[in-house]
């Protein structure tokens, strides 16, 4: 997650940490499935577009022709399995987000529950809602406790 950490309060800075070290294992698997997919791919469908267009049918190899088939559905395996294991960082970084934002004992619950809604209905701004919740959190908290309105 590449966000600006420069400009968040401790507090938020702490909850986007614990969030990304709960995704980290899976984005490293998204990462390496991503990273390998794409050659293999690319380097399937050069090979054969190369031997099927301009090797002559007599010198072609069934076998060659096969393994850079197989290379390549290989790949796009690879690159559907990427494709899913987004879905479900995405699905657990909602999970956690709606986990804590119940936790929180200083939101009001109306917020709470705008948040939560948020988090649902947009899931790709999911985390762009929980530092906002957060923010708010910290806020309220200070506002309780210190009568700051920083």
């Amino acid at each position: 997650m590449n966000l600006s950490m420069t400009d968040m309060p401790a507090v938020v800075r702490k909850e986007v940490e614990k969030l990304e070290e709960t995704l980290s294992p899976f984005m490293k698997k998204v990462s390496k499935y991503a990273f390998w997919s794409f050659p293999l791919i690319t380097f399937s469908v050069i090979n054969l577009f190369f031997l099927l267009f301009f090797v002559p049918s007599e010198e072609r190899v069934l076998a060659v022709l096969i393994f850079y088939a197989v290379l390549g559905a290989f790949g796009m395996a690879l690159s559907k399995e990427a494709k899913l294991q987004r879905k479900e960082i995405q699905k657990k970084s909602s999970d956690y987000i709606i986990k804590r934002m119940n936790k929180s004992d200083i939101v009001p619950d109306d917020r709470k529950e705008d948040y939560i809604a948020r988090v649902r209905t947009q899931p790709l701004r999911s985390v762009e809602h929980f530092i906002k919740f957060l923010k708010e959190e910290d806020q309220i908290y200070r506002e309780q406790w210190f009568g700051n309105k920083n």
